[in-house]
């Protein structure tokens, strides 16, 4: 635990300077949420530290009538023991004995109950707590059609059963830490053992034990500022999600989950910016409608940010419009020029959005129509603004609130207003500045070690399916490479198949690296026997042998095709693996025979032989 502003130091074995101490720093008879209960069993005064609010009364007078009972024990036995009192008595699922007084103040604070007794050098914490908290509700901002309508709440033991029970799994890891020298913040850093990358799990954990505050007021968004380095980059380095069945899946790629006390959001590290345009109602419907989905999202994010400076570029110069385009932009550019018109538009528009935010919900209904009375007719009758630009503007909105990540979003925000500045400075040069600015940037991010906008930079062809679109889950075999996963295999290598996934050598030629060599690759137990079976000599039967129909030209024409289409890629794979030595022979062999392999996996290869002791076919 990190340092507090208590002293390390232990309790006495006498109960009154413990109960001067823990009074004069709890501030008990101050403040009134912390109490205590003073009382004598078996002729040992004891006494009882509580939190009102975080210990229910049912749970105080059970641990009252426990110490009854031992106390009548006490009498026809004639000793006092402490084990027999935590181990017998008290029948709650976690008692503890501590000693150090900071551990114990945390245990109190935590919401524990600390049962101090005169003569011990311990203090018992026992878990009888109740936190507040609403129940398990679909987030607002991530609804779907179909799907499950739970979500994370304020507690974060409640969220660690609601992934717990979509993942079943020995190896799911919850590590606690503590946050904040004040606060005293639960962390829970989330991740499944034999999956998740250890040098990524290994940094995140780093970063949060290297933070050193006093607290953590905001929860979950102060720490990712400190965790991600936070400088002045807008885009967001963590993804955040209220959904437990998102955040199960993406355990279940390779990610780390981060979960602070208090905050229903939880952070996805690493994050790639296409990450953060997923939403679970593509998971929830068949795969071209989700890939249709996801296309559509794009377009909204492009929208959100491109839509509003190109047009003001094109309307400031519409000599570089196309002639089917000519109808873009105004034919008067009126008193106000253009630039300030989107400006004050855009200001207008974050303005009704805080407003409908802090707004209470009867009333939200009429600040919209006045909101869209005052933009979209008063201000076009009086000359204020474009009727142009409140279309664009509109359609920008609408593709800022269809980005699945409101931080996403936000940021879009940004660019754009940055875009429109540099558009009206430096005109179409400036656009041109900006998007490559914009770029580069991108690309040099990272998240927690991890390029921000893979598979585009680095180029990964093989990831694409798997980092842009929504593949169908069959023929997504493999976890995306970026995480490095311990365990990169998703479904099992015959199932994959069958369902057209990648093979062995092509996830290795996916993720960078070179094909296993001297390999055997893995078979079904019943086709092994069946080829075992089938190279066995057959001595009841006399072999014929017949002899080959081709004539001489023909075999000549065969090879001269085969030199044609074969040794090519036969010398590709000589200069990909490195390896100098090969025999061509013994390569086409094998790839006929992998290939062979391959067909008969999915039903397209029969390997049966004729009466004549022919080939396979």
């Amino acid at each position: 635990m990190k340092e507090t502003v208590y002293k390390e130091e232990e309790i006495t074995a006498d109960l009154e300077t413990n109960i001067l101490q823990f009074d004069g720093e709890l501030g008990v008879g101050v403040g009134f949420d912390i109490d205590k209960r003073v009382m004598t069993i078996a002729g040992r005064k004891m006494a009882m530290y509580y939190v009102n609010g975080f210990t229910r009364d049912l749970d105080v007078l059970q641990i009252m009538r426990a110490l009854d009972e031992y106390e009548q024990d006490c009498e026809k036995k004639g000793d006092f023991n402490l084990d027999d009192l935590v181990d017998h008595r008290l029948y709650y699922l976690q008692v503890s004995k501590e000693k150090n007084i900071r551990q114990i103040y945390y245990h109190l604070l935590s919401g524990r109950s600390i049962l101090m007794i005169d003569g011990e050098k311990e203090a018992i914490a026992i878990e009888a707590r109740e936190f507040p908290a609403r129940s398990p509700e679909e987030p607002d901002t991530e609804r779907v059609v179909r799907g499950s309508r739970d979500g994370f709440n304020e507690v974060i033991v409640c969220n660690t059963a609601l992934i717990r029970r979509r993942i079943r799994d020995p190896r799911l890891r919850f590590k606690l830490m503590q946050v904040g020298r004040r606060s005293q913040t639960d962390v829970v850093v989330a991740y499944i053992e034999d999956i998740a990358n250890p040098n990524i799990v290994k940094e995140v954990v780093d970063r949060i034990e290297k933070v050193d505050v006093d607290g953590l007021p905001m929860g979950e968004k102060s720490l990712e500022e400190f965790i991600t380095r936070g400088d002045w980059n807008p885009f967001p380095q963590v993804r955040y999600t209220e959904r437990p069945d998102v955040s199960s899946m993406h355990l279940l790629e390779g990610h780390v989950l981060i979960m602070v006390d208090t905050s229903p959001s939880v952070m996805i590290a690493p994050a790639t910016y296409f990450h953060h345009l997923e939403h679970a109602e593509e998971y929830r419907q068949n795969a071209p409608v989700g890939l249709y989905l996801r296309i559509i999202r794009y377009l909204a994010v492009f929208t959100s940010v491109f839509l509003l400076p190109l047009w003001i570029m094109f309307a400031l110069n519409p000599d570089l419009l196309p002639p089917f385009l000519a109808f873009i932009g105004p034919e008067e550019q009126g008193q106000i020029p253009l630039v300030l018109q989107v400006i004050a538009a855009e200001a207008g528009l974050d303005m009704i959005r805080m407003a409908a935010i802090h707004t209470p919900s009867p009333l939200a209904t009429a600040l919209g129509l006045i909101a869209a009375f005052m933009i979209g007719d008063v201000a076009i009758d009086v000359g204020l603004f474009h009727p142009e630009i409140i279309l664009y503007l509109a359609l920008a909105a609408v593709g800022t609130f269809a980005t699945p990540s409101y931080e996403l979003g936000q940021t879009n925000r940004l660019v754009r207003i940055f875009l429109i500045l540099l558009v009206a400075l430096f005109s179409w040069i400036g656009f041109v500045l900006g998007v490559l600015a914009l770029l580069a940037l991108v690309m040099r991010s990272k998240s927690f070690g991890k390029p921000y906008f893979w598979p585009i930079a680095p180029m990964n062809f093989k990831m694409i399916p798997v980092g842009l679109l929504r593949a169908p889950m069959p023929s997504k075999r493999w976890r995306p490479t970026i995480l490095d996963p311990i365990d990169s295999d998703r479904l099992p290598e015959a199932y994959a198949g069958a369902a057209g996934g990648a093979s062995g050598d092509e996830q290795a030629v996916a993720e960078g690296r070179k094909p296993e060599e001297g390999k055997e690759e893995q078979r079904p137990a019943d086709l092994q026997a069946k080829e075992e079976k089938s190279q066995k000599p057959e001595t009841s039967k006399e072999k014929v042998e017949i002899p080959s129909e081709e004539s001489q030209a023909t075999k000549e024409r065969k090879e001269e095709k085969e030199e044609k289409t074969v040794k090519p890629l036969f010398i590709r794979s000589i200069i990909k693996k490195g390896q100098t030595g090969l025999d061509y022979k013994k390569w086409r062999d094998d790839q006929k025979n992998g290939l062979r392999w391959r067909l008969r996996r999915r039903g397209l290869w029969t390997s049966e032989k004729n009466s004549c002791g022919g080939e396979e076919h």
